[in-house]
């Protein structure tokens, strides 16, 4: 799938994030380890773990982050959705496509009983 990699500026230095390049709300690039790792559609309902994290957010009335808090609790893990900035100041650098082939979610981790 084609993502964008953009540079920002900030405060803190200078970061770079993949990036959809079409964002939608109910989709998401999700980090392992502060490395782009799971692709998350809540509307793409073939995928079990879409549907899952559809429930999970949509449906428990939960942000992104509390779900991927919960999971990181339970599973030992640490997934986090790329902030570029705490403050909001940024400047985009540069961005250029690039081809990235980003898993699901685990379904272990996604247990409905979050």
């Amino acid at each position: 799938m084609k993502f964008k990699l953009s540079t920002y500026r900030t405060f803190s230095g200078t970061k770079q994030v993949v990036e959809l390049i079409k964002k939608k709300d109910t989709q998401w690039v999700i980090y392992q380890d502060d490395k782009p790792k799971f692709f998350v559609d809540f509307f793409d309902l073939e995928k079990e773990s879409n549907a899952m994290m559809n429930s999970l957010v949509l449906c428990g009335k939960r942000s992104i982050e509390e779900v991927l808090e919960l999971i990181n609790k339970r599973n030992n893990i640490n997934l986090s959705i790329p902030k570029i900035t705490k403050l909001g100041l940024k400047k985009k650098l540069k961005s250029e496509s690039i081809e990235l082939n980003l898993e699901s979610l685990p379904e272990e981790w996604l247990d409905y009983s979050l």
